[in-house]
């Protein structure tokens, strides 16, 4: 994990380079900010790298008698491909089996953005948040499913603006049950 905010002036620096080197003038009206602005966009899109899951949580986790299943869906999600430094986005649906301790709902949410906030691949992003919840609650089971439209697919390559791509993620009963698993997935088509 990096713990050092990044060198905003290295970044715009670099940007003004790669503005140059694309054929630009950095120096015309509508550029002259713009070095500073993805410097400011780039560092708040990577401020995962300097957070866990356990600083977002802020130790909102809380006993409970509760053993069953507890879903938060449609969280919204905005990443950055790791290949192309394009978005991908989309939603986020996460399931787990309270085993005496119950999340805060909106800390479930921070989490999710904790590892979408670095440069990503969306099968690992998916399996990072149903490990990460699995840690932290110690929950009998986990399941993550996540449905993502990506621009490195849509602007560039083969351009299908149409395209969803759907990962999922289920640990321990989730994975195991196949009761279990089912009526996770029905509850977040």
């Amino acid at each position: 994990m990096l713990k050092h905010e990044p060198n905003q002036q290295r970044i715009a620096s670099l940007v003004r380079e790669l503005l140059i080197e694309l054929g630009e003038d950095p120096d015309r009206e509508g550029l002259v900010k713009t070095p500073d602005r993805v410097a400011k966009a780039m560092t708040y899109l990577t401020q995962g790298y300097r957070q866990t899951p356990q600083e977002v949580l802020n130790g909102a986790i809380f006993e409970s008698t509760a053993n069953n299943m507890v879903i938060v869906r449609d969280i919204e999600i905005y990443s950055l491909c790791e290949h192309h430094l394009l978005p991908f986005y989309g939603r986020c649906h996460i399931g787990y089996i309270a085993n005496g301790k119950v999340v805060g709902l909106s800390k479930v949410a921070r989490i999710v953005d904790c590892f979408a906030r670095r440069l990503q691949i969306q099968e690992r992003l998916t399996e990072d948040i149903a490990h990460a919840i699995q840690e932290i609650t110690g929950a009998e089971g986990v399941g993550v499913v996540m449905n993502c439209a990506h621009l490195c697919m849509m602007m560039r390559g083969v351009e299908k603006q149409n395209a969803v791509t759907v990962t999922s993620s289920v640990l321990g009963s989730f994975r195991d049950d196949a009761g279990v698993r089912a009526e996770f997935m029905s509850l977040v088509r």
